[in-house]
């Protein structure tokens, strides 16, 4: 049996069957990230490093003055919220919330709320399909809180 001699059109055909792999992975991946980026989680991170401290202290204080709450996905895609507050705080509870899809493919919905015989704030109106980005702020008297929360 006789065997071919390596020449130059074969190594010049390696090479450029490796570059085309490359090229091609590199184009998909590139499609892939550009069509499921939705955007970014700040604008300036430099910016959100200065108030991280700020935030932590704020969420500190909050967590110390009673409010807590857990905010859930119902399977009729109501959000529903178990709230505690400070017993100190008068006054009736209001709570405003905007959904925000994860990915920006929607556009945000404000929520509304309805207190439940269970004692559980219910939105009135359920969240479309996809993953949503819940902030919610809660006011009492001269007591604010705020949560976020993904859902979905």
């Amino acid at each position: 049996m006789r065997r071919r001699a390596f020449t130059g059109w074969h190594m010049t055909g390696i090479l450029v069957s490796f570059f085309l792999v490359v090229i091609a992975v590199n184009l998909t991946m590139a499609r892939f990230a550009i069509s499921t980026f939705g955007g970014t989680v700040v604008d300036n991170s430099y910016v959100a490093s200065q108030n991280f401290n700020r935030w932590l202290a704020t969420a500190d204080h909050q967590r110390k003055a009673g409010w807590a709450a857990t905010i859930k996905l119902e399977r009729s895609r109501r959000v529903a919220i178990q709230l505690s507050h400070p017993v100190t705080a008068k006054g009736p509870v209001t709570l405003h919330a905007v959904a925000s899809h994860v990915l920006g493919r929607a556009d945000p919905v404000a929520l509304s709320f309805h207190l439940t015989a269970q004692g559980l704030w219910q939105s009135q109106i359920p969240l479309p399909q996809g993953r949503w980005d819940v902030k919610l702020e809660a006011k009492q008297a001269d007591s604010t809180a705020r949560f976020q929360q993904v859902l979905g």
